[in-house]
C-alpha cells in the first residue's frame, strides 16, 4: 500500500481538481431525496448510465414512496429489468418504500443509521444521499475511490472504512464536500483500473504510483 501523502501535496491535488471542475456532480438522475435513494440503491453492480435509462420512466410515475408502493412489485420489476440483480433490487425498492411510508411519513430520513436500516441501503448509499441531498460532507467510498486512494496515497486504507476515515482525516475541510465526487470521476475516467490514463492526469507529477502509463 502506498504511503499517505502529506498535507501540502493533498491540498495541491484538490486545488487542481477544483480548478478543473469547481462543482462536480453525481451522474445518477433524480428529482428528490427518495428518487436519489432508489437510484443509488439500484446502482450497485450497475452503471449510472444503465440506471438512468431504467429509471427515466419509473420516476415519471413513481417519484414518491407512496406511488412506488402503489406501483407494486411487478410494476417496479418491469421498469428495472435491464439492471443487474433486478429481481432482488425490485423487492428492496418496494420494501424500503413501504418502510418510508409506515415509519417516516413518506419522508427520507437524514441520519446515516436510519438510512442504513432501509433494505438495499448500505453505508455507501447512505453517504451518497447525505452528501448529495443534504450537503453533509459524508464520503461514499466505492471501488474507484478505494483504488485511487491506495494507488495515489491520497487516502490509503485496507478497507472502505479505513479509506473513508483517511478522507475525513487528511483532505482539507474546504474540499470535503466534493472530495468523493472528484475522486469517483477521476477513477472512472482517468485513473481506471487497467491502463490508467496517466498522460491525461492532472496530478501525474504528484502521484507516487510507480506503474504509470505513457
Amino acid at each position: 500500500m502506498v504511503k499517505q501523502l502529506d498535507y501540502h501535496t493533498i491540498r495541491e491535488i484538490f486545488d487542481r481538481f477544483h480548478a478543473s471542475e469547481p462543482e462536480p456532480k453525481g451522474e445518477l438522475n433524480h428529482v428528490n431525496a427518495f428518487t436519489l435513494v432508489v437510484a443509488v440503491a439500484l446502482s450497485a453492480q450497475a452503471t449510472d448510465a444503465g440506471v438512468n435509462k431504467a429509471t427515466a420512466k419509473l420516476f415519471q410515475i413513481a417519484d414518491t414512496p407512496e406511488k412506488m408502493v402503489a406501483l407494486g412489485l411487478d410494476g417496479i420489476t418491469e421498469h428495472i429489468r435491464t439492471i443487474g440483480l433486478y429481481r432482488n433490487k425490485a423487492k428492496n425498492v418496494l420494501r424500503l418504500s413501504q418502510i418510508l411510508v409506515e415509519e417516516y411519513g413518506g419522508e427520507v430520513p437524514n441520519s446515516r443509521a436510519a438510512l442504513q436500516s432501509l433494505p438495499g441501503v448500505g453505508r455507501k448509499t447512505a453517504n451518497v444521499v447525505l452528501n448529495m441531498w443534504w450537503h453533509y460532507p459524508a464520503q461514499a467510498v466505492d471501488t474507484h475511490i478505494f483504488r485511487i486512494g491506495n494507488r495515489t496515497g491520497i487516502c490509503p486504507g485496507k478497507d472502505v472504512i479505513a479509506v473513508e476515515r483517511a478522507i475525513e482525516d487528511n483532505i482539507p475541510v474546504d474540499y470535503q464536500q466534493h472530495a468523493h465526487h472528484w475522486m469517483i470521476l477521476h477513477g472512472r475516467y482517468i485513473c481506471v483500473a487497467r491502463k490508467p490514463k496517466c498522460g491525461a492526469c492532472l496530478i501525474r507529477d504528484l502521484c507516487p504510483f510507480e506503474e504509470k502509463t505513457l
